[in-house]
């Protein structure tokens, strides 16, 4: 298996592509793999929010601005890393979420399921897609699925759990499909980060209702966004060589598989 890089971190001469990357906890995971010496693609719809975090970031980052749902440029976003920085030998597939669509079954429109839909499972599956080529022996890829995927959520929507539940079984298969070129493909499933829309959500709760949140957490805490970044650097790190195909959650014990 090919080894990049010898010098400082873990990621010393490797490019990696996260999209999603300006968000909160996008930024977190791009912070990580800079500090640990990758050039890191910030990819983002939001043009602002990605020049602002390359800004942050600085010189290990370079910003692009699109939305994953356009396979198109997704493809042209990958040939266009590969020219300028090689690789990409990681891909983290952050972009998505509810996107701010209704929670209530009632409130569902159809253009709600495509967007959660085309967000969440064809953007993962587009970006996937267009990186395999250029991953390389060695390589990893890391998709995001959610707690909201592996049981009911009260915050998020059917259309989200579905998407997010299909992210679970897209991974296993790409890591089957995969897996003979060398490039391994693994989930992380995070529960209740609080960055932006979930952060005013969590807040406007009542000090009951918090507590409720609170101790359906065995560790009987909110995490701190480095508890979601970690793993997915861990996952994509040689540390994790003879891991793929899995679902590894980050929920402080809210959800236990059997």
């Amino acid at each position: 298996m090919a080894r990049f890089g010898d010098g400082a971190g873990r990621f010393a001469g490797r490019t990696v592509v996260v999209t999603g990357g300006a968000g909160g906890i996008g930024r977190a995971v791009c912070a990580g793999f800079a500090a640990e010496g990758a050039t890191v693609a910030v990819v983002d719809v939001n043009a602002d929010a990605v020049a602002d975090a390359v800004s942050v970031l600085g010189t290990r980052a370079h910003g692009f601005t699109l939305d994953v749902a356009d396979a198109g440029a997704v493809a042209e976003l990958m040939r266009r890393v590969h020219a300028e920085h090689g690789g990409p030998h990681v891909l983290v597939t952050l972009a998505g979420g509810s996107l701010g669509t209704p929670r209530d079954l009632d409130a569902i429109a159809p253009e709600h399921v495509d967007l959660v839909l085309d967000v969440n499972v064809k953007g993962t599956l587009y970006c996937c897609q267009a990186a395999a080529p250029h991953l390389g022996d060695g390589g990893a890829i890391v998709t995001v699925a959610s707690i909201g995927g592996r049981q009911p959520s009260p915050v998020t929507g059917v259309p989200y759990a579905a998407a997010k539940a299909a992210v679970g079984g897209l991974t296993r298969r790409l890591a089957k499909e995969l897996g003979a070129s060398g490039v391994r493909v693994n989930a992380v499933a995070p529960g209740l980060f609080l960055t932006g829309r979930l952060q005013g959500m969590f807040d406007a709760m009542s000090d009951a209702e918090r507590r409720e949140v609170l101790d359906a957490i065995p560790l009987g805490r909110m995490p701190e966004l480095r508890e979601i970044a970690d793993p997915v650097l861990f996952l994509a790190s040689d540390e994790a060589s003879y891991i793929t195909g899995v679902t590894l959650d980050v929920n402080g014990g809210r959800y236990m598989p059997a």
